[in-house]
This record gives C-alpha cells, structure tokens and sequence, in this order.
C-alpha cells in the first residue's frame, strides 16, 4: 500500500491532536532512548526529539514514501529514521518510550504483537498507542458497501486489501494489565470541524481509502471516489464554520 505524505499533511494540525493528547499521559522528564513505531511524515517525531533534548529518537515506519519525506527533513546523530514493519521491530537494547500512534489498527490481530512490544521497553518504561475507533462511522461503513458493489466487488475480488480495525478500552485495558503494567487507558471523541471544501473525502483520501486506492488504476479511483463522495454527502453537510467530522479514538499508557 503507497502512503501519500502529501495528502497525509492536509489536516496535519487536526491529525496531530490525539498524539499531544496521549503524550500528556507520558511521565518521563530524561528518557535516554526513545522509538515512535508508524512514525508517518515525521512531524511528530521531530517533536519528541525537541521535547526531550538529550534522548535518541528513531522513526520507524513501514512506508517507504514516508520515510523519504522523513530523511528529507534531515537525520542527526540524536534523530533517525528506519524503514521497516513494526512486527519485525526487536532493539537492540530496552527503550525507555516506545510510542505507537494511530498504527496498530493496521496490524492484523494487533493484541498478540503488544507483549513483544512490550518486551523491548524497559522496566520502568512506557509504552503509549492511540488508534481510531470510527469504523462504524459512515466514513468507513461506505467504503464497505462500495466493495460490495458491482463493479468494485470484483476488481477487488483478487487483491489483498488492509481493513483497519481496533478493540474497545477495556480489551486493550486488559491485555496490557495481564502483561503486569500499570495502564490507563480511556477515549474521545474529537468534532473536528474540518475546512476548505469536499472535506472529508480529502480526509479519507489521506488514510481510510488508501488501501482501496493503491488497489486501483488511476481512472478507477477517479470513479471510486465520486461513488464515495456520493454516499458520505449527506452524513456530512459543509455548514460556514467548515465540515463536521466526528472522530472517536482510544488512548493507553502503559507502564512496565
């Protein structure tokens, strides 16, 4: 599946919330070795490294459009960037932060990846994740009933297309508490008013609708996306303050 950093970028301000949000619940003053798993664009993990001027921080995401654009901010001695799948992710020593934000909704059957992620922070150390819980919103309900539909049933019919997912609180509560970490985890619900016009489409275009779209030839994205456009039009009316977007995520910090 391409990235599309560009298009990532649009709603860089609205994406970057939920992050500084969960980061607030990060009690670490000096860590020494810090790892942002599905780093993106970078953006964010520049921020870690201005956060926390005397740690290491490492980028590390499985795009390799992404990690281009992170390296063409630039990389010191202190700042790095790995391309790579989070699943293969083994430190070369304990981290004192791991972070995992808007990612693991991607990984297939994530709940069974957190005690390896957890087994290279340290003791003492914390990992924290946030992931969208939207999926029933009619963003994502509509993408779902176009590939039911003829003709994107079978043009999709062979491909292996990503369908992101996510547990509810308490599960994640759970899985983190089994592997004996002291965890917090809650959610929100942000109504992210959203500007400029076909709003929500551009927002989808950007995350939701890229495994569909990188499935397609050019031609049929175009159509794929007047499809969608019309089945999300009136969930979403623009209004003069801009387009309402109601996005639930779940948070958690764990300590080990």
């Amino acid at each position: 599946m391409r990235w599309d950093p560009k298009e990532y970028l649009l709603f860089a301000d609205e994406r970057a919330r939920p992050f500084m949000d969960l980061m607030t619940r990060v009690a670490v003053h000096r860590p020494r070795l810090v790892v942002d798993l599905g780093c993106g664009p970078g953006n964010l993990t520049r921020d870690l490294a201005r956060r926390w001027p005397e740690a290491v921080v490492e980028g590390w995401d499985s795009s390799a459009e992404m990690i281009e654009r992170c390296r063409g901010g630039g990389e010191t001695d202190r700042l790095r960037f790995t391309l790579g799948d989070l699943r293969d992710w083994q430190p070369e020593e304990p981290v004192d932060v791991l972070i995992c934000n808007a990612t693991l909704q991607w990984v297939p059957d994530h709940l069974e990846v957190l005690p390896r992620l957890l087994a290279g922070v340290r003791r003492g150390g914390w990992l924290a994740f946030q992931v969208p819980a939207n999926f029933a919103e009619r963003t994502h309900t509509a993408i779902v009933e176009l590939r039911g539909q003829a003709p994107w049933r079978d043009r999709l019919a062979e491909v292996d297309v990503a369908r992101p997912r996510s547990e509810e609180p308490a599960t994640y509560l759970e899985a983190l508490l089994a592997q004996g970490c002291r965890a917090d985890v809650w959610e929100t619900t942000y109504l992210q008013v959203l500007q400029g016009p076909d709003a929500v489409v551009r927002w989808m275009t950007g995350t939701g609708l890229r495994p569909v779209l990188a499935a397609l030839g050019e031609a049929a994205q175009d159509e794929f996306l007047a499809a969608y456009r019309s089945l999300v039009a009136d969930a979403y009316p623009r209004r003069e303050a801009g387009t309402v977007l109601p996005y639930r995520r779940i948070f958690a910090v764990a300590r080990r």
